[in-house]
């Protein structure tokens, strides 16, 4: 009897200590507001999740593999605090779900991430890809991530970091279809940071009269002035029909400022679009915003823009050449 007890012993200090060299952190965001939209021909007032940041839940882990090199999982559920309803199609994990390695060479991740593109948006977007502001509006995102995914970043070298994703578009009927690749190159030293981003993508299926490429080439940084933080971008985007023929090629540019003041932040861009294969199909889109943090944690925003569009322009989801507006107030907490 004795020894039964010792040996159960032995076996929960032994799985004790598997247990304690894999470190899990759950975390997360709740993200709640009140948002005014009218789409140049009628208005409604909702309330609404994720108007800051998208409402999740997530599981981050590490286990320490020895020599430097660790093992890592990321799994992360999105949902909507309004109505308690899962994002992103009703996926489980569907805001990210990848496992990989990290060590002196980098990090490798394999499964659903985050397109090079889209944190090369959000770290030069005043309203950080977030609020009424939300550069992506105009930008193009590509759907900010990718399923069947391997993304390599490089460690940080002088301030550089490299980053390069490749997704398998797992369709039959070719290995290409659905395929997307990204890749992009930061810098953050002192006051200056700068991204060079890049994306390609191989659309839909054999049967979509559509199929074809697209792709887009993004340039942009951010100046802190002191008081006052410039913000500014621009992106090249083409696109190929099937047959080849050309379907997308337009011009986006945005300017914008981030002024911190005591607990708060003030923020505004203006973005525009210039389409050079459409006539009358220029838009743009100004936005002004404002946070103020309760904690390290918690913080109230709001946030109003506006997109005009040209006789042709259908941005912000609107019918061609009505000007949709946007206006939202709300509470995020972090977690």
């Amino acid at each position: 009897m004795e020894k039964s007890i010792l040996a159960l012993a032995l076996a929960g200090a032994a799985t004790g200590a598997a247990f304690a060299q894999t470190n899990v952190t759950i975390y997360g965001v709740a993200d709640a507001g009140i948002h005014r939209k009218d789409d140049g021909t009628a208005s409604v007032t909702a309330l609404e999740s994720g108007l800051q940041s998208g409402s999740r839940i997530g599981f981050r882990g590490t286990e320490d593999l020895g020599g430097g090199l660790s093992a890592v999982f990321t799994l992360e559920n999105g949902f909507t605090m309004n109505d308690g309803k899962p994002g992103q199609g009703g996926r489980l994990f569907g805001r990210q779900a990848f496992v990989g390695l990290n060590g002196g060479f980098g990090s490798l991740k394999l499964g659903r991430t985050y397109n090079p593109i889209r944190p090369a948006l959000e770290s030069i977007d005043p309203f950080g890809l977030g609020l009424a502001g939300n550069i992506a509006k105009v930008f193009k995102a590509y759907d900010e991530r990718a399923d069947n995914t391997i993304n390599y970043t490089t460690p940080s070298m002088s301030g550089f970091t490299g980053q390069l994703a490749y997704s398998f578009g797992n369709l039959a009927g070719g290995s290409s279809l659905g395929r997307q690749i990204g890749a992009s190159l930061a810098y953050a030293g002192g006051p200056v940071t700068g991204v060079l981003a890049y994306h390609s993508q191989n659309l839909l299926t054999v049967a979509n009269a559509d199929n074809g490429n697209a792709r887009s080439t993004l340039l942009g940084g951010t100046w802190n002035l002191g008081r006052l933080k410039a913000h500014a971008a621009y992106a090249l985007n083409k696109g190929d029909s099937a047959a080849g023929a050309k379907n997308a090629d337009s011009r986006d540019a945005m300017i914008g400022l981030s002024a911190p003041v005591g607990k708060g932040s003030f923020l505004a861009s203006y973005v525009r679009r210039s389409d050079k294969l459409v006539a009358n199909r220029d838009t743009t889109q100004w936005a002004l915003g404002y946070t103020h943090d309760l904690s390290k944690r918690t913080n109230l925003y709001t946030s109003y823009a506006r997109i005009d569009n040209e006789a042709a322009a259908t941005l912000g989801g609107a019918a061609a050449g009505k000007d949709p507006s946007s206006l939202n107030f709300g509470i995020r907490h972090k977690f």
